[in-house]
């Protein structure tokens, strides 16, 4: 796990904008199983989620400018799936978690005020957010299994000059 998060911290250290509007939300649930890392160029501008039905989050993508990353986790059914405006930004990550097994419930929450809610609201809760008010989610980190996402963690920052959520 400490690879992991060395290696994001890292990535956001390259990013054009100062450091200044980097903030951690560090990783909860189990952790056990593989680690991830999501990665793209510019601002996250689509969110894929799938469940378990009346259970648990099994796997999600980003979609950062025009192209989705990879698929973290398993895909189960359709996806619950939340396409951003121009200009919008993932400004809060929240949901479930059980602490000894998986993330139950995500709520992504845009500067627009819409939400993508996927999962079920039982077990802990939990509420990322950036430290900074000018600051977008640019990463997602955490582990998962062959059944499941079981730990989560969020990375803030600023998208590079010239990689804004635009459709020009």
């Amino acid at each position: 796990m400490l690879s992991v998060l060395l290696f994001a911290a890292a990535w956001v250290a390259c990013l054009a904008k100062p450091n200044e509007y980097y903030s951690y939300s560090p990783a909860l649930g189990s952790g056990g199983g593989t680690p991830f890392v999501t990665s793209g160029e510019g601002s996250i501008t689509g969110v894929k989620v799938w469940e378990h039905p009346g259970n648990f989050i099994t796997g999600f993508q980003l979609r950062y400018g025009t192209r989705w990353d990879r698929t973290i986790g398993r895909v189960v059914h359709a996806p619950l799936r939340l396409d951003l405006f121009e200009g919008e930004t993932i400004t809060q990550v929240s949901g479930k978690y059980h602490t000894s097994n998986y993330i139950y419930q995500l709520i992504f929450g845009t500067s627009r005020g819409r939400y993508l809610i996927a999962g079920q609201p039982v077990q802990k809760s939990f509420n990322f957010y950036p430290e900074h008010a000018e600051a977008e989610l640019r990463l997602l980190s955490g582990r998962f299994n062959g059944a499941g996402i079981t730990s989560l963690g969020a990375h803030w920052g600023l998208a590079p000059e010239g990689y804004g959520n635009s459709t020009s």
